[in-house]
């Protein structure tokens, strides 16, 4: 039988925040390309357009014109692990990036 007054008040746990298996890879990192003397405009644009999600030869384009016109644009932001992946696409394909983690 129960009493009133002797039932105690559920524990609150705290859960850590961040990911459950302390990797950190779900810090926030950004993806920089720099303006260089070797890439052209439609390469840049293309490249982007056929490695990042969501966008497209236009929208590559803008980023490409960015990027000459103030050495250097924030071309996608997210998960780190993700953007290790997207970095060395990038790389791979000849664009001139900011190493990741520096801004």
């Amino acid at each position: 039988m129960w009493r009133l007054g002797t039932m105690l008040p559920p524990q609150v746990v705290e859960r850590p925040k961040g990911p459950l298996d302390g990797t950190g890879n779900d810090e926030h990192t950004h993806i920089i390309v720099l303006n260089d003397n070797h890439n052209t405009f439609e390469h840049v644009a293309r490249t982007l357009s056929n490695v990042l999600p969501g966008i497209d030869y236009a929208k590559g384009m803008g980023f490409a014109n960015a990027i000459h016109t103030a050495g250097r644009a924030r071309v996608w932001s997210g998960h780190r692990e993700i953007a290790e992946l997207y970095w060395e696409q990038l790389r791979d394909a000849g664009l001139t990036l900011v190493p990741l983690g520096e801004s």
